[in-house]
């Protein structure tokens, strides 16, 4: 099993060298780093994990640029969004994005996405929150065509273009993964029809128990027509726990996450400690 951490990098947290360095002296196989453009001061729609949302929401840096400094700052840790809100983004724009850090962390990138829960965010982007979910699986697929296409096209119903030359290609083939967050049963689905791995979120209110779910997710890949393994699970939030941690292990989880703080060092490194403990015993 590995062991990622993610962070809401900000000018006021760790800076991506200096955590990305940290992670990988200690075991850890990748860093995230999530998203938001901007938070719309409506505050319309509720933040999934309740209550007041957080400041590092506001703050966040762009993950490809942050992850691009962890990239350079590091040799073997991978580098992963998590997640990237495909809803908000141009689909041409984000494969070259997508296929230019896979080139120069020399194949290291994972693609964590998300339809995300911010309407009024999205909205401000132009995309319609109750048909996001049709919007991301057909900008995902138009990636993954240019990609892979030496001159690639895609029509569908929110993204067109005819063919077009574009590079750079990946260096992972056919792509780097497509790894899909999101709830059982909603997420999983989208995970089992367009994914290469799922992202559940561990303790979060909606998401349900992974001990329950993941077995349903991998038995929604077979109805599917798919091998399990070809969809492995990410659990993010894990709580710093070696029993928990075992379970997951036992269950087959590939990867768990956790959280990080968006602070300095002083804060991160002792958790970082105790992390890289727990991967050794249960690793």
């Amino acid at each position: 099993m590995h062991f990622g951490a993610s962070m809401f990098l900000t000018d006021y947290s760790m800076t991506p060298a200096a955590l990305a360095k940290a992670l990988e002296e200690r075991g850890f196989e990748s860093v995230w780093a999530p998203e938001h453009s901007h938070i719309p001061l409506s505050r319309r729609s509720p933040w999934p994990g309740g209550g007041e949302l957080p400041k590092m929401y506001y703050d966040v840096m762009d993950p490809f640029v942050t992850l691009t400094a962890a990239a350079a700052a590091t040799k073997t840790l991978k580098v992963g969004t998590g997640v990237c809100l495909v809803n908000q983004r141009d689909p041409i724009q984000t494969a070259k994005l997508v296929a230019s850090i896979d080139q120069v962390s020399a194949g290291r990138f994972l693609f964590g996405i998300g339809v995300g829960w911010n309407a009024e965010e999205m909205e401000n982007h132009g995309t319609v929150f109750t048909t996001r979910a049709k919007l991301v699986r057909e900008r995902i697929e138009a990636m993954k065509a240019i990609w892979t296409e030496t001159k690639p096209e895609y029509h569908g119903e929110f993204v067109n273009f005819d063919p077009m030359m574009t590079w750079p290609k990946p260096v992972q083939q056919p792509h780097p993964p497509v790894i899909v967050g999101g709830a059982f049963p909603h997420g999983a689905r989208r995970a089992a029809r367009y994914g290469d791995g799922w992202i559940p979120l561990a303790g979060r209110p909606g998401y349900g128990d992974v001990f329950e779910t993941v077995p349903k997710f991998r038995e929604m890949l077979k109805e599917a027509g798919r091998d399990p393994a070809s969809c492995p699970v990410s659990v993010f939030a894990a709580s710093e726990d070696a029993d928990t941690l075992k379970r997951y292990r036992d269950l087959g989880i590939d990867r768990v996450a956790v959280a990080l703080p968006a602070e300095k060092e002083g804060v991160v490194l002792p958790i970082l400690d105790r992390w890289a403990a727990l991967i050794r015993a249960t690793g």
